[in-house]
């Protein structure tokens, strides 16, 4: 590509009308406002993002319907016409856990990590075809989560203080250029600007010499933040007039958390791992189409959400370099979708996904604060064509409830043994507003 062809149609944005610089500075509003925490679905991402996607059970690779594609294939904006997306969900988890069979006095027992049921999580998306074979997209989302707050501390017996839990959010602003290699085949690369925050409270049981290697910061230090950035690379290709077929990267981001350098492996690191998709769709008939998204996600490259609790028996602590963390395993996420097309007016949308478990039995123990144990979703979804611009997109989905109980989850030399089976189901609502000229 020429300099002289970049040059114009980075001049061409810069005129663009003046929507797009307010969507932006909403855009850097709600990523600091916004209460975007406890999206756990598969593990703590998101199962999708945009509501026209999320209806379709996140299936999103090779199936472009609204400018949130980007989080999933900026090379999908290619695909669509210039639009505005403007959406809210209602994100309702139940998380509870049972410990059971050990010997210190009170720690058996039922717990409720539902201190809070309800959360709000906006999402925003732009698009406008440049000239020549650009176009240029912006989306604003919720990529990740978790949320806990139990009013009765399950820690309390080992000297966890007031009520426990953590609080964990992760907000995308991600700018994204896509380009037409030729009418059938395009590729994209998206910026992805991440602020992270984070807090956890009522663990001063291991907020001690023996347990970590930064004493005063593991919990009750209120929120700290995290920013970095990092890349989203994708292609869409149209192999027949049928047949879309798709695949997507997203690097790691760094993220450290210097209040929880005491808690978190490698003083405080917290990265969000990278993940790829894969993904497919095709057109039946006219109004009957199928798709279908594969996920990978490595979990295991962020050390303090990957390291298992056992590092405290080869002589690790909290906070240690390779110290322990949350033990998750790396997870593939596979998601299928039917959309039929009524009408000209009614588009209607079903999906399930199976996401595989990232929390070994042995390690429920210090994921009562994070049981992200839910695999399996089922969604419904519809959009409704109001006029020649305008439309209105809903979606419902239900995330199976799901325990994941404990093997040798407690270390006896450590803490007595004993058992923590971890439990979560979840119910989603969310509703957008789509603009197109």
């Amino acid at each position: 590509m020429e300099a002289s062809f970049i040059f114009k149609q980075l001049q061409f944005m810069s005129h663009a009308k003046p929507f797009l610089s307010r969507l932006t500075a909403i855009a850097a509003l709600v990523g600091v406002s916004a209460p975007l925490s406890a999206l756990a679905t598969n593990g703590y991402f998101a199962h999708g993002y945009g509501v026209q996607s999320l209806g379709a059970a996140g299936v999103a690779v090779a199936l472009p319907q609204d400018a949130l594609v980007i989080a999933s294939n900026p090379a999908g904006i290619s695909q669509l016409s210039n639009r505005a997306d403007v959406g809210l969900t209602l994100f309702s988890p139940r998380r509870d856990a049972t410990i059971e069979g050990s010997p210190v006095p009170g720690l058996n027992g039922h717990y409720s990590g539902d201190g809070k049921k309800n959360f709000w999580i906006p999402e925003l998306g732009y698009v406008r075809q440049l000239q020549g074979p650009l176009t240029f997209g912006l989306a604003l989302y919720g990529n990740g989560g978790m949320n806990t707050r139990y009013e009765r501390n399950p820690y309390a017996a080992l000297g966890g203080q007031g009520r426990a839990g953590v609080n964990l959010e992760q907000i995308f602003i991600s700018p994204a250029l896509s380009y037409k290699l030729t009418p059938q085949h395009s590729v994209g690369l998206a910026l992805n600007l991440v602020h992270q925050r984070f807090a956890a409270k009522g663990l001063q049981g291991f907020d001690q010499a023996g347990y970590t290697a930064a004493p005063g910061n593991v919990t009750n230090v209120g929120t700290d933040t995290s920013n970095g950035f990092g890349l989203r690379l994708g292609w869409l290709g149209q192999i027949t007039p049928e047949l879309k077929v798709g695949a997507s990267w997203s690097s790691k981001v760094r993220g450290r958390f210097d209040k929880y350098q005491g808690l978190f492996a490698d003083h405080g690191n917290f990265d969000i791992p990278s993940s790829f998709g894969l993904g497919l769709s095709y057109q039946l008939t006219p109004a009957w189409q199928v798709a279908a998204d594969y996920q990978r996600i490595l979990y295991s490259q962020t050390q303090s959400v990957g390291n298992p609790l056992q590092r405290f028996l080869e002589g690790k602590q909290l906070g240690n370099d390779g110290g322990p963390g949350f033990g998750w395993k790396d997870i593939g996420v596979v998601k299928l979708a039917v959309i039929h097309r009524y009408s000209d007016a009614l588009t209607l949308r079903a999906g399930y996904s199976h996401a595989q478990q990232p929390i070994p039995r042995d390690q429920t123990f210090f994921n009562v604060l994070a049981p992200g144990v839910v695999q399996d979703h089922l969604t419904a979804g519809f959009t409704w064509k109001l006029n020649a611009h305008g439309s209105v997109s809903a979606y419902a989905a239900h995330a199976f409830s799901k325990t994941v109980s404990g093997q040798n989850a407690i270390p006896a030399s450590l803490l007595g043994g004993g058992e923590a089976n971890i439990r979560m189901k979840e119910n989603i609502l969310g509703v957008a507003y789509g603009w197109t000229y």
